[in-house]
């Protein structure tokens, strides 16, 4: 059985049997129906960015962790908290500061006078959704206790390991590196942010809503759970059941090898990366009602997934070609695999925000030969 996407686009299914079938299209289904709670909650609070919220719940979907960068003020903070509230699960914010340090983040021994033992006492990590605000205002120190959590999904401290419950997602913000007061995230800290995104500005129409709904009343005070931790978790395991064909594997594969040899990068997408950028494509098209990966949800998910990991060579970035515009010309470059049959034409993509990591597109084709 073969399922085909935009331009012809082809992967290979696995056969199965009328009941597991069937037990895959219920699964799928109830996983759009609490995205689309999830998402209808947090678009209460966001208004006028279905791309950034859809974004947001791909990386929560696939296990990862999201970054939000943006200029002061145009909701990333906002987006991070009406994403933790709609989940009943804990939920805790760091407000990173340059004065913090490693073990508010990670937690500390603490000797306790009356059993004359030490007890560990847990930082702001130990939750299920962790909202880190302002994660570059505080010192790389700092920063780098985020590491072990963020990978390993645990904590070291004084050769005692603590493992950190699932789900676990961390949901950072930060001010462009040019703002004042900021310290550049290390290589090693923005590669395990599994997706980077900017809310940008809203359009008149949105913006004007906003005025309506928010100078009244705060509309993420009255947010209420759509979900539970336990719901989550089975939603992922929907998501790690999805199908990828060696073909898109192969294909995800050439385009962070062809960030490697770029001549206009010096840092390409490491094989992290390449997990990261399956992994999402696998969350994208179970959200698209398919439970089998297309070409086009990896193309489509490669900008916030690759940009905020490369780094331009000297001379790309004195030519002023930024990261995302030296990727778009290697998707352009890397061949899509192709089938012996042209599918049906297929709906275009939403449009895309603007460069500089933002979401690019809407789920793939759903079209099935």
């Amino acid at each position: 059985m073969e399922h085909t996407g935009q331009a012809g686009s082809i992967t290979q299914g696995v056969p199965v049997g009328e009941g597991a079938g069937a037990a895959a299209s219920a699964d799928l289904t109830t996983l759009a129906t609490v995205t689309e709670r999830i998402r209808t909650n947090i678009e209460r609070v966001i208004e006028g960015k279905p791309d950034v919220v859809h974004a947001a719940l791909v990386v929560l979907l696939a296990e990862g962790h999201l970054l939000i960068e943006d200029v002061p003020g145009v909701g990333k903070t906002m987006l991070s908290k009406s994403l933790a509230r709609s989940i009943d699960c804990s939920v805790r914010r760091i407000q990173f500061t340059p004065d913090l340090l490693p073990s508010d983040v990670t937690g500390v021994s603490v000797f306790n006078q009356n059993t004359r033992e030490f007890e560990f006492r847990p930082g702001g990590i130990f939750a299920n959704i962790v909202v880190g605000d302002e994660i570059n205002r505080a010192s790389p120190k700092t920063q780098s206790a985020l590491l072990e959590c963020m990978e390993e999904r645990q904590v070291t401290v004084d050769n005692a390991t603590y493992e950190l419950e699932t789900p676990f997602m961390v949901i950072a913000t930060q001010n462009p590196i040019e703002m004042e007061g900021t310290y550049a995230l290390p290589e090693a800290q923005r590669d395990r942010f599994m997706a980077r995104v900017s809310v940008g500005y809203p359009v008149e129409a949105a913006e004007i809503a906003m005025l309506d709904s928010h100078t009244g009343a705060n509309p993420l005070e009255d947010l209420e759970p759509v979900t539970d931790a336990g719901e989550l978790r089975k939603l992922t395991g929907i998501v790690r059941a999805v199908h990828v064909a060696e073909a898109v594997q192969r294909y995800a594969v050439a385009l962070t090898t062809a960030t490697r040899r770029s001549p206009e990068l010096v840092l390409g997408a490491s094989p992290r990366a390449t997990l990261h950028l399956v992994r999402a494509a696998k969350a994208a098209a179970a959200m698209a009602g398919r439970d089998y990966v297309l070409p086009d949800d990896v193309r489509q998910l490669a900008r916030p997934v690759l940009t905020h990991r490369l780094l331009p060579s000297v001379e790309a970035a004195m030519s002023g070609r930024s990261t995302a515009t030296i990727l778009d010309g290697l998707l352009g470059a890397v061949a899509v695999p192709h089938g012996p049959a042209s599918p049906p034409p297929a709906a275009p993509p939403a449009a895309g925000a603007a460069a500089g990591g933002t979401w690019t597109g809407a789920p793939g084709s759903k079209h099935r030969a």
